[in-house]
């Protein structure tokens, strides 16, 4: 994103390959926790269902957008596959785009 900083939580980058933003192999909850603390808001995670059911486990999640793309693929990764440890959600805002897209902003209770 122009403008922005931009970290990338990843196993197998390497920092040399990607010298444009900021690699975090580990201790993301600590690098994220580190970040929310600092001044400015609007922390974007895009992609990670594993990352994002860790984040939000630990509650440091606000927000979640979902985005609703009418095809079907058969295959992914859900964003909270244990029904036991369902994440609660508030819808808090949605739109409706002309190409068929949802999107669905909701706020974590």
């Amino acid at each position: 994103m122009p403008g922005m900083k931009t970290i990338v939580f990843s196993r197998t980058l390497r920092q040399e390959d990607h010298p444009q933003v900021t690699i975090v192999a580990n201790n993301q909850q600590e690098t994220l926790v580190a970040l929310k603390a600092s001044p400015g808001k609007d922390i974007w995670l895009f992609g990670g269902g594993s990352l994002f059911r860790s984040l939000a486990k630990d509650g440091l999640v606000d927000t979640v957008e979902v985005r609703i793309v009418p095809i079907l693929l058969g295959a992914g990764v859900p964003l909270s596959p244990d029904p036991k440890n369902r994440i609660k959600l508030a819808l808090t805002a949605h739109k409706v785009y002309k190409s068929g897209i949802v999107s669905l902003e909701d706020a974590i209770k």
